[in-house]
């Protein structure tokens, strides 16, 4: 890796390259080109080979790059060449929603075990997964060895939740309650806040509307 101040847009388009990889490789192709790569997830190509300068030199000018190969490099740059264990925090609808999602998985992610301290969902099941109370916490961190944690709780219990996760060796947390957390600047966090994205179109809808009076 030539750098390791990669922006994080690339990254994310990083992760939209392997899936798109990922495509050509379940339907046969073997070669593709940064232009095909391009036009596949809808960036310019200068874009595309760009983005993968930070980490190294791939294909072949003239040529392409071979679609397994520039598979596994991506998969492994965005370290899914490893199965992650995750714990989620929330066993509402949306702790609901997380747990049965299959796209986890086709990722190399899997929710391991889901808390919440409402004693009418502690011992139900979500899917396959048995909701556990608060203090079995540590018990599962060690024994799945899991660093990452999810949290769909209400925002006035999301930063007691983040404190708790870390304080038991989380080193990351995807963080779904509308709120901003307090924590070390060593934990990685990542807030998914829905409304913000959905005032984001309207506000890209109302600025397209006003273009055109």
């Amino acid at each position: 890796m030539k750098t390791l101040r990669v922006p994080e847009a690339t990254v994310t388009r990083l992760s939209i390259y392997s899936r798109f990889l990922e495509r050509l490789d379940r339907n046969g192709v073997t070669t593709v080109s940064s232009g095909e790569i391009a036009e596949g997830v809808g960036v310019s190509p200068a874009q595309v080979r760009k983005d993968l300068a930070y980490f190294g030199e791939f294909g072949t000018r003239g040529v392409g790059y071979n679609v397994k190969d520039l598979l596994r490099y991506t998969l492994k740059i965005l370290g899914l060449d490893q199965k992650w264990p995750l714990i989620l925090v929330g066993a509402g609808n949306l702790g609901f929603a997380l747990c049965t999602y299959k796209g986890f998985n086709d990722r190399g992610f899997s929710i391991v075990a889901v808390f919440d301290n409402d004693l009418m969902k502690i011992g139900k099941m979500i899917g396959h997964l048995e909701v556990l109370p608060m203090e079995k916490m540590p018990e599962v961190i060690e024994k799945h060895n899991v660093r990452i944690g999810i949290i769909a709780v209400p925002p006035r219990a999301a930063q007691d939740v983040a404190e708790y996760m870390v304080k038991n060796g989380l080193e990351a947390i995807l963080n779904f309650a509308p709120i901003t957390l307090n924590l070390p600047e060593k934990i990685e966090v990542r807030n998914v806040d829905l409304s913000v994205k959905l005032e984001i179109l309207t506000f890209n809808l109302g600025f397209k509307a006003a273009q055109n009076l």
